[in-house]
């Protein structure tokens, strides 16, 4: 009786287990692909894409005056965002919220931030180096970029999928948005984050350090 009772506890022990194998949480991020996303934010030409979907390259021009493209930032984390400087909603909060990101990897060279000036035409280079002295941007982590209105729209609707996709990033065309959006070393997008909340940001960090952790298994 007592051996049968054991063998019972042993296979309940060994479910249990199991069990919390199953429902644990896991702390890979998932990737994210076109077709698993709102087809509001995605280009018709690629919700239905197969294959993994991969940041598009793009030459940019920082707070610096210096050319920034793909190539710049290889094998690192990206956090994204799109914003400009004249904003007085929601792009004070964001650029706040990046703040504390660079803040929370300032010794880590493995993370790079990205804020795409919507008003390119307006957010001069000069006026990119003030906004990011009076926000502490250390220059070789987070570049403030400008350059053609187009291209920058382009990479928010169709690479990051910051935005809803509509409008062609002509003079009539704005967008405006919120969202963070996370980017592996491999160039795949691995989470959206809403950058006026505190709270999401707190997440983006905790999952910065888990894509890290990717990096060393």
């Amino acid at each position: 009786m007592v051996i049968r009772a054991a063998a019972f506890l042993g296979i309940a022990m060994v479910g249990i287990v199991i069990g919390y194998f199953i429902i644990k949480p896991s702390d890979k991020l998932r990737v994210f692909h076109p077709r698993e996303l709102d087809e509001r934010l995605v280009d018709p030409s690629l919700r239905n894409a197969e294959g993994e979907h991969h940041i598009l390259d793009f030459a940019l021009v920082d707070q610096l005056g210096r050319t920034i493209t793909l190539a710049d930032v290889k094998d690192r984390i990206i956090v994204a965002d799109f914003f400009f400087t004249t904003c007085t909603t929601i792009c004070p909060k964001m650029t706040t919220q990046m703040e504390r990101v660079q803040e929370a990897y300032a010794k880590d060279d493995r993370i790079v931030l990205l804020s795409h000036s919507v008003t390119p035409e307006v957010d001069s280079v000069p006026t990119l180096a003030a906004y990011a002295q009076l926000h502490n941007a250390d220059p070789e982590r987070w570049h403030f970029l400008t350059g053609d209105r187009k291209q920058i729209y382009a990479l928010a609707r169709r690479s990051y999928f910051a935005c809803q996709d509509k409008g062609d990033g002509g003079p009539d065309d704005f967008v405006h948005t919120e969202n963070f959006v996370l980017v592996d070393p491999q160039h795949r997008i691995r989470g959206f984050y809403d950058g006026t909340s505190a709270k999401s940001i707190d997440l983006l960090i905790e999952d910065i350090g888990k894509l890290l952790g990717e990096g060393k298994q």
